[in-house]
């Protein structure tokens, strides 16, 4: 044998090569990826919050967005975690998640400047019904209730999905009532 091909064997690169990229790599830059997707749409929303309020909107359900916030970055933790310990990917999960942004992004769009990630409100502002939400009444909800579930699924992380899943859904079922509640005696415009 040849100096060259013994050293490349002792370097245990001799045989087929396998993936360039692990699963566990590709999972937790995915996670990544999420991470500051949902750190660009706060930054989004803060500007929109924060434009809202200067021109009379007003927050209802103040005291539960800090609930929301946690659960998202524990969700986060959760994944990055399960992407570190997962056996493979399921792929056409992972894929679903991904179509998933084309409705989140719809959401963002239909509303423009009055999407944020809090629940405001101005009794004289028309409730939008445009884009998504002339089909769905609460399309970022069922968005984010699937990606909560989708996520840790595709890395094989079905506790997690279902933990997770459970607190989103009581959470959720609070925030809806509180944002029915912030609609109610405001016109529709289409």
């Amino acid at each position: 044998m040849e100096p060259v091909q013994e050293v490349i064997r002792d370097a245990g690169l001799a045989g087929e090569a396998g993936p360039m990229i692990g699963a566990h790599a590709i999972a937790l830059g995915v996670v990544l990826a999420v991470a500051f997707q949902r750190l660009a749409e706060q930054m989004i929303a803060a500007r929109n919050t924060k434009m809202l309020l200067e021109h009379g909107w007003r927050e209802e359900g103040a005291r539960h967005y800090p609930l929301i916030v946690a659960l998202h970055a524990l969700w986060l933790i959760a994944c990055a975690y399960a992407a570190t310990v997962l056996s493979a990917i399921h792929w056409e999960l992972l894929i679903a998640y991904g179509l998933l942004q084309i409705g989140r992004l719809w959401v963002i769009l239909s509303l423009g400047p009055f999407w944020t990630t809090r629940i405001l409100t101005h009794p004289e502002a028309p409730v939008l019904r445009r884009g998504i939400f002339r089909l769905v009444r609460h399309p970022n909800y069922v968005i984010v209730a699937a990606e909560i579930a989708l996520l840790p699924l595709a890395f094989g992380a079905w506790e997690i999905a279902l933990g997770f899943s459970v607190a989103n859904g009581a959470l959720l079922y609070h925030r809806i009532r509180v944002e029915e509640a912030a609609l109610v005696g405001r016109p529709e415009v289409r």
